[in-house]
């Protein structure tokens, strides 16, 4: 399966892009997120995000939703 970056990714996650480009650039192996959903709003955005994960060899946490705000 060819891997194609949806439309419009780069400038709706720019701030997820630079997260990674910058724990990889510090030694940083872990990245830790407050929402699932700032992985992406569709199947097409998770799985980028979950390869650029994976392609800067970073491990995902996601934190306990316990007592923090719901997007809902």
């Amino acid at each position: 399966m060819i891997h194609k970056t949806p439309a419009g990714y780069e400038k709706k996650f720019d701030g997820f892009i630079r997260l990674c480009a910058e724990a990889k650039a510090n030694g940083t192996n872990d990245v830790i997120v407050a929402f699932p959903w700032v992985l992406g709003d569709n199947y097409e955005e998770i799985i980028e995000s979950l390869s650029r994960l994976a392609d800067a060899g970073l491990t995902l946490h996601i934190i306990d939703q316990k007592g923090l705000a719901s997007k809902n």
